[in-house]
């Protein structure tokens, strides 16, 4: 049996993870919240011969196993599919999906988890615009930029945002900013990534906060 703590583990590897690059114990232990000490001692578990869930280089890091990715990617399909689930079946706010399926993507079973898929129509994202793996552990991989890196006078689609800050989605909640809107950058300040932007015959002004937090199609067009 799998712990939650192990499962929690190999979940955020598998978002700090770059690729094959690897997740430093530092950044590792910054993202849990925890000790490096105590965040060193569970990779030495995960990385032993009776679990070998992961790949640990001592000054080096972590890299997870593809047996360790295969349990990172079934914890992200829980936790996306409740997220969705609870935005379309039960009306919950999109800023409070995220906390709610952190406490229930644990406990999942295969059964509700199909039953739950099958309802929501298999739909590949989350409320969030975040791919939602496959029953098999496959998970698409979609070509974005943050929007604090779009220059002026270019109009794109929001594909993705980032859903650990729930202030932050209540914020672009309320001016409509959600996954498949397109907006256009009307102004950029030549210092920070502030930005003026125009959405539904609105300009409106983003912040150098929320910017990096905002992922955005790579294919982009001038403004005519």
């Amino acid at each position: 049996m799998i712990s939650q703590s192990v499962e929690n583990f190999l979940k955020n590897i598998y978002h700090l993870q770059d690729g094959d690059n690897w997740v430093t114990t530092t950044v590792l232990a910054d993202k849990l919240g925890q000790r490096p000490a105590s965040v060193t001692n569970m990779l030495q578990k995960l990385a032993s011969s009776e679990m070998e869930l992961i790949q640990y280089v001592p000054y080096k890091g972590v890299r997870l196993h593809p047996n360790g990715e295969m349990i990172a990617l079934e914890v992200i399909r829980h936790h996306r599919l409740v997220e969705l689930y609870l935005s379309k079946a039960l009306g919950v706010p999109w800023d409070r999906v995220h906390e709610e399926a952190e406490k229930l993507e644990h406990v999942l079973s295969d059964d509700v988890e199909d039953r739950m898929a099958a309802a929501l129509d298999d739909v590949s994202t989350d409320p969030h615009g975040s791919p939602i793996p496959t029953k098999d552990g496959q998970i698409a991989r979609v070509d974005s930029m943050p929007l604090s890196e779009i220059d002026a006078g270019q109009t794109v689609r929001i594909l993705e945002v980032n859903d650990d800050d729930s202030d932050l989605l209540r914020y672009l909640g309320d001016l409509k900013l959600y996954p498949g809107t397109d907006i256009e950058i009307v102004n950029r300040e030549p210092f920070g990534d502030s930005l003026t932007i125009r959405h539904d015959g609105r300009e409106l002004s983003l912040g150098e906060e929320a910017t990096p937090h905002v992922f955005v199609s790579t294919t982009t067009r001038k403004k005519r």
